[in-house]
């Protein structure tokens, strides 16, 4: 079965920076996509951000572009790049995996099979 394996969470002053990592192993299916979600207290789980495993394309959120960047290596760890950090983003971070096909929808949580255990951002004022 697949394994996610997030990192790289904790606490940070606002405008600071932090990057997250997900590694995965064990695909069982030739592309796929990671995702980053993210979850806040007593808010739904929204897509922050896609990478496609084969041709690297990527989406990001409205609510984080500018400040926000995925990006793999070559094997199968995704990092999430997040700067200037503020308040609103405090939130548990997961990442996720889905098999690819050509018209995914990469915020959307049912597109992907598998999700890791979570990494605190904590954002402070």
């Amino acid at each position: 079965e697949v394994q996610l394996v997030e990192s790289g969470g904790g606490l940070v002053q606002a405008g600071g920076s932090l990057r997250l990592s997900c590694a995965a192993s064990r695909f069982t299916f030739d592309d796929y996509v990671i995702g980053w979600f993210r979850q806040a207290p007593g808010k739904e789980r929204e897509g922050v951000s896609c990478i496609s495993r084969n041709d690297r394309s990527t989406m990001v959120a409205e609510s984080v572009k500018g400040r926000f960047t995925i990006s793999s290596d070559n094997v199968n760890t995704v990092y999430l790049q997040m700067n200037s950090l503020q308040p609103e983003d405090t939130a548990v971070y997961y990442c996720a995996a889905g098999a690819y096909y050509s018209n995914y929808n990469c915020f959307a949580l049912h597109e992907y099979e598998y999700w890791g255990q979570g990494t605190q951002v904590t954002v402070s004022s």
